[in-house]
């Protein structure tokens, strides 16, 4: 349940507008939802200040729709990850208002527009065009939860005066989530540039050689610029919570 719902609710019941009894079958759902093959864990927006998210794959579209509902009836934002058109078209008809981002392999069902929380503008750095789906994985996380986002895109080292056109907008950022394949080398750059914290993200992108992401991932970590955070290959929803949580401090 949503801190404010919580907020909401607490206070009907101190008017008296809501009965106890009826606000024990609201709150029932807490800490969270046995649903058999999934504990959908409804505390999670009063513990952490985000909701649960699905992580779709390997997950069947059914298993899906019902973790997704169960959020969903508690009025909360629902974000799915890692799910393909054909599973978004199903989901689409237990919810005909749910969006979906082919790039991303990302859906989204909105109750309420996020507040925007973050005290300054997340800036999401894709180095080339094919790093784009793990970059506007991160930039729609960060933006339901709640944080101003700007996106650049296909500004890589091999022609690195493209990055240069951009400096006014990365000294702007207060965080900059930097996406990147091949060798890896465009977060330890941006680093170089900037006095505010940098999400490196490798991709699974690249020729063989690359070992699935695993050159890009060893190299951001071996990063000889300071303050640079690693996180794992393709992982652009975890960037853009960390992006959310270091923008909120």
């Amino acid at each position: 349940m949503h801190p404010d719902r919580l907020k909401d609710l607490l206070a009907q019941v101190s008017a008296g507008t809501v009965s106890a009894d009826d606000a024990l079958e609201q709150l029932k759902g807490l800490p969270f939802e046995d649903l058999g093959f999934a504990k959908v864990d409804h505390h999670r927006p009063l513990r952490t200040g985000f909701p649960e998210v699905i992580f779709g794959a390997g997950k069947t579209p059914a298993q899906i729709v019902e973790i997704a509902r169960s959020l969903n009836d508690r009025a909360q934002n629902v974000l799915i990850t890692r799910i393909d058109a054909s599973v978004a078209e199903h989901l689409r008809t237990a919810f005909p208002e749910l969006s979906y981002s082919p790039h991303a392999r990302v859906a989204t069902i909105i109750h309420t527009p996020p507040e925007t929380v973050g005290r300054g503008l997340v800036l999401v750095i894709a180095a080339g065009t094919s790093d784009i789906p793990v970059a506007e994985e991160a930039a729609l996380t960060a933006e339901l939860l709640g944080n101003r986002v700007e996106r650049v895109h296909d500004v890589g080292i091999s022609g690195i005066h493209r990055l240069f056109a951009h400096q006014d907008r990365l000294r702007a950022a207060a965080v900059l989530i930097v996406v990147a394949g091949m060798e890896g080398a465009l977060p330890s750059v941006v680093a170089g540039l900037v006095d505010k914290p940098v999400i490196a993200v490798p991709t699974s992108i690249g020729y063989g050689a690359s070992f699935g992401g695993l050159a890009a991932l060893l190299a951001m970590l071996n990063s000889c610029a300071a303050g640079v955070t690693v996180v794992n290959i393709d992982n652009g929803f975890g960037a853009g919570v960390a992006a959310s949580l270091i923008n909120r401090a």
